[in-house]
């Protein structure tokens, strides 16, 4: 920690506005004008459109995140997580991974923790499901699925193999239409690996308590999304949400009941619940509330940007929209980092603050190898594409998207070679616990027990054959 006398901005996260709003801040700050303290549990920041990619092996989960400590080396980076703020001390509390609890102060703060995935207590859930907010999960997700594959392929009883091969996703947005195309794409490539395993062979079932798919690209491209999901054999579920999935029963309240190895959960996300111990004014739904300026309302010190926060949208509300509010996406959080980062220079140099303001440029979204869906938005005229096309322009947004030069060029390295290689279709599920084996190598051998010599019990036997007889 820094122990200079200059005054601190605190960055609370290290995700997408973290990264980018301690950047800007970097970039913009004088020599020695403030020191910039970055606190997150990771020590790297992840790419999260990439993660359903980095699911099916498209793209090597190294190059989905990108360290902190190498792209902010002019600031504080610390592992751990910030616990409480107090406000009226200006001291924020952090707990490390390891060690104990310490106070830091601060005289400027960013809040950019950014979302978690939200659930409901549904019996079962926490343990058979697999949420997609983190690269781990990307990873651990793809040797599951491969390690089905290999279970039905290596079993003679029909039920475990209906069950390794039955794969159910819960909810139809960006990160479930998204990772369900991807997997069943990979899953679909691997089959052709196995002698008993065929695509015919797996169950994919898509589930959603909205009417529609892909919402983010409008009802008619998540229409011919849904559609295009069904033609490859997935099962798409609208008005549907899940009752329970108890040791991988999963009961679907239309009646479907399926038994299975596989629930991946991506039905929206939420604000960290960790805000609620800041003492920060919040939204309805949890988010920290915002001015335009990305000031948090009723202070001059503090900014919060992205995911948890509740930033209103200028556009939305001068064409009438009174109640318009900027959509939790990347496309924002990258905008309003930069934003958020230019007021907090001003804010330390008491000048006045700018305004957050951005019209949205569309969405894409990528539905497996050559396959997805766009909608551009320039000016009034709304261009829709469908297939192939709309595959390249989510790869050319997002590649151009992704933080640093470095990890862009791996990205499109990585794309670069799959077209000339074929997928990778290997299981670590070592992974899943490294030391297992060691382990078992290692532990003490069992004492056996005392040998009983062979020689007393038959001649024993004998006396009591001879006793008896006479």
């Amino acid at each position: 920690m820094s122990t200079t006398e200059r005054p601190r901005i605190l960055v609370v996260g290290g995700g997408y506005v973290g990264l980018y709003a301690a950047r800007r801040i970097l970039k913009k700050m004088r020599y020695g004008e403030a020191t910039v303290t970055v606190v997150d549990p990771r020590s790297y920041m992840t790419y999260q459109p990439f993660l359903p990619e980095a699911a099916a092996g498209s793209i090597s989960p190294r190059h989905v995140v990108v360290p902190l400590r190498r792209v902010l080396p002019k600031a504080e980076v610390l592992t751990g997580r910030v616990t409480t703020i107090d406000q009226d001390r200006k001291v924020a509390t952090v707990a490390p991974l390891v060690g104990e609890a310490y106070e830091l102060p601060f005289d400027y703060l960013v809040i950019a923790m950014g979302a978690v995935s939200r659930t409901f207590p549904i019996p079962g859930l926490a343990e058979q499901g697999i949420g997609m907010k983190g690269i781990e999960e990307a990873i651990g997700l793809r040797n599951h699925v491969l390690e089905q594959l290999d279970k039905a392929d290596s079993t003679t009883d029909e039920e475990v193999r209906r069950k390794a091969l039955t794969f159910v996703f819960v909810g139809g947005g960006f990160a479930g239409a998204e990772t369900i195309g991807e997997v069943e794409d990979m899953a679909r490539d691997a089959a052709k690996y196995y002698n008993n395993v065929k695509r015919e062979d797996m169950r994919f079932v898509l589930v959603d308590v909205a009417d529609k798919i892909l919402p983010e690209v409008g009802p008619k491209l998540g229409q011919y999304g849904k559609e295009h999901l069904e033609g490859r054999g997935v099962e798409v579920y609208l008005k549907t949400g899940m009752d329970s999935c108890v040791d991988g029963h999963v009961v679907l309240n239309n009646g479907l009941e399926v038994d299975s190895n596989t629930i991946v959960w991506t039905a929206g996300v939420k604000p960290n619940p960790a805000l609620a111990r800041f003492g920060l004014p919040l939204g309805p739904r949890g988010h920290v509330d915002t001015q335009t300026t990305l000031q948090v309302q009723g202070t001059d010190y503090i900014w919060a940007a992205g995911d948890n926060a509740q930033v209103p949208d200028l556009v939305g509300r001068a064409a009438g929209n009174e109640n318009a509010w900027c959509p939790p996406n990347a496309q924002h959080a990258l905008r309003q980092a930069k934003v958020l980062g230019d007021n907090v220079i001003s804010g330390m140099r008491g000048f006045p603050q700018g305004e957050y303001k951005h019209a949205n440029k569309g969405a894409v979204a990528g539905l497996g190898l050559h396959k997805g869906v766009a909608m551009i938005v320039m000016g009034k005229m709304k261009i829709k594409l469908k297939g192939r096309l709309a595959w390249y322009m989510h790869r050319a947004y997002h590649g151009m998207a992704m933080p640093t030069f470095n990890r862009k060029i791996r990205v499109f390295a990585d794309w670069t070679l799959a077209m000339f290689l074929k997928r990778e279709v290997v299981a670590l599920g070592a992974l899943e616990a490294p030391r297992e084996e060691f382990y078992e190598a290692a532990k003490p051998a069992p004492v056996a027990p005392p040998a009983v010599e062979a020689t007393d019990k038959p001649a024993a036997a004998g006396k009591s054959e001879k006793a008896k007889a006479s």
